[in-house]
């Protein structure tokens, strides 16, 4: 569940208990070019009052207009075609004659939603299973990775911190950084056994661990959802945290420095940590994407840039930064 489709479930939550009937909206399959991914949720309230998107917008458009004339007036679930013909694919703006398929909802369970947003915000990854054939929904336990499942039937969607981000450090970067990667839907912790940085982290979800940093690595066992990322420009401290997670399966690891010292770095951990070269090779660093980042929140967009771009699988970005703003001293 990504921070869009969280602000959606708390909207529900508000709305029914306010008493206001409202559809639940997922989009359920895509093809061609689509502004919303397959999971993304959308409500539309009874008086035409919506949170979250499905599309560009004239799709929104069209779904306030059959509401407002009753057809969602029902109580089982039903499916929902837009720009499956060329007339269609034009007069709902989708771009690259894509469609949509949506899975609609007109009286979604309130109760079950509660559920879902009780366990997703104890950390707890739940699956939310839709039978058109069968109009039921329930939940249930799930695991990261579970894939969205869709047979034209039955969706199958997954909920709750899917993906985890740590950071070493708990200095100004990492107060944006934290923030930041909250909005794009991670489960944010930060690990600092200096006590003189624990006054000052003050980040709402984020949870500061005191360990050091390759016990906390390793306590926080990263998975292939994880991303870890090392700021405290000290090798003492990140060091020892890349030496674990560079032998994990997290997707992204990173760590802040010039290019200068990231080679030095490299260079310790393959003579001293006796970490393999392809090992080394996954590491990011200098860490970020050439935005011409100078300051705490142009480094932290940047780091989350590259990250994005590594979770999605796309390769074709901007080469590493050669400008780094901490670097004020050799290591």
């Amino acid at each position: 569940m990504d921070s869009l489709d969280a602000q959606v479930l708390d909207a529900a939550l508000e709305w029914g208990e306010a008493g206001h009937r409202f559809s639940l909206i997922t989009v359920a399959r895509t093809w061609g070019s689509a502004p919303r991914p397959p999971g993304a949720w959308m409500l539309l309230r009874d008086d035409g009052q919506m949170r979250g998107s499905v599309s560009g917008g004239c799709v929104e458009d069209d779904l306030i207009r059959r509401a407002a004339s009753g057809e969602f007036a029902g109580e089982s679930p039903m499916l929902l075609h837009y720009g499956v013909t060329v007339d269609e694919t034009r007069r709902f703006g989708l771009p690259c004659g894509g469609s949509l398929e949506l899975l609609l909802e007109p009286k979604p369970d309130i109760e079950l939603l509660e559920q879902l947003a009780q366990r997703t915000a104890s950390g707890q990854l739940v699956r939310r299973r839709i039978s058109l054939a069968e109009s039921t929904v329930d939940i249930e336990g799930g695991h990261v990775g579970d894939p969205l499942q869709w047979d034209g039937e039955t969706l199958v969607t997954l909920h709750g911190p899917a993906w985890r981000l740590l950071i070493i450090g708990a200095g100004q970067i990492s107060h944006y950084l934290a923030t930041m990667a909250q909005a794009l839907g991670y489960r944010v912790h930060v690990c600092d056994p200096r006590s003189e940085y624990a006054a000052g982290w003050d980040v709402p979800g984020a949870e500061r661990i005191t360990l050091p940093p390759d016990d906390a690595v390793a306590g926080w066992m990263p998975d292939p959802c994880s991303a870890v990322v090392a700021l405290t420009h000290d090798p003492k401290l990140d060091d020892l945290a890349l030496l674990e997670a560079l032998k994990s399966p997290a997707f992204y690891v990173g760590a802040l420095g010039s290019h200068a010292n990231n080679r030095k770095r490299r260079e310790r951990l393959l003579q001293y940590f006796n970490l393999s070269q392809a090992e080394i090779d996954r590491l990011h660093g200098p860490v970020g994407l050439a935005i011409g980042s100078r300051t705490p929140p142009e480094i932290a967009v940047s780091i989350l840039a590259e990250m994005t771009a590594v979770k999605n699988g796309v390769t074709d970005t901007v080469a590493e930064p050669s400008f780094d703003p901490l670097a004020c001293r050799s290591e």
